[in-house]
């Protein structure tokens, strides 16, 4: 996080964590939230992994997550790229008509 900012503190997976961030409290909250749940059921689906694995399976399940997003935000604006070119040929159509 950024060395200037005020100290948040979070709780992930029963530990404490002092967050230092400029971000809004509620955000971080809802970010640790997230981390929380994600590293919740990866012990659910281990149970008798250690706290690293835990932690490892958690962040790939979250990085899964980011990448498919990043896959489909990159399908959708192609795909409106493409409707938007149609959009305009029509349109020149139209005008030379």
């Amino acid at each position: 996080m950024m060395p200037d900012g005020r100290l948040i503190p979070v709780e992930i997976d029963g530990q404490r964590y002092p967050i230092r961030t400029s971000l809004e409290a509620e955000y971080v909250g809802r970010l640790a939230a997230y981390v929380d749940e994600k590293i919740r059921a990866a012990t659910d689906q281990t149970p008798s992994a250690d706290s690293l694995r835990v932690a490892v399976l958690a962040a790939l399940n979250i990085a899964d997550e980011l990448f498919r997003c990043r896959e489909a935000t990159h399908q959708g604006n192609g795909q409106l790229a493409e409707r938007a070119g149609e959009l305009e040929r029509l349109l020149d159509r139209l005008l030379m008509a």
